[in-house]
């Protein structure tokens, strides 16, 4: 995946040094998480989430997910073998 350059989220997040916002990282595990769940879902929370490092417009990047409890995952993004982002994200199945 990568966030485009014009992403309307960009424009003063930083003037001269772009980074991703966080909640637009957290949007892209939303978006990533239909495939691996396979049924429908609400999502109910973000539990916990941690950034450890800026994504950079138009670096690619992929989200990983592994399942924990019922109604949990953990996830992660990564970037070039680093994790930028890891935490758990809560869901009911309809």
């Amino acid at each position: 995946m990568r966030i485009a350059a014009n992403h309307p989220a960009l424009p003063g997040h930083f003037p001269g040094h772009p980074v991703v916002p966080g909640v637009v990282l957290l949007d892209a595990v939303l978006s990533a998480l239909p495939a691996h769940l396979g049924k429908p879902y609400r999502v109910t929370g973000f539990p916990a989430v941690k950034f450890s490092a800026p994504l950079a417009p138009e670096q690619a990047f992929e989200v990983r997910f592994v399942p924990k409890d019922a109604g949990r995952m953990t996830f992660s993004i990564e970037s070039g073998g680093t994790t930028l982002v890891s935490g758990s994200v809560s869901f009911e199945t309809a």
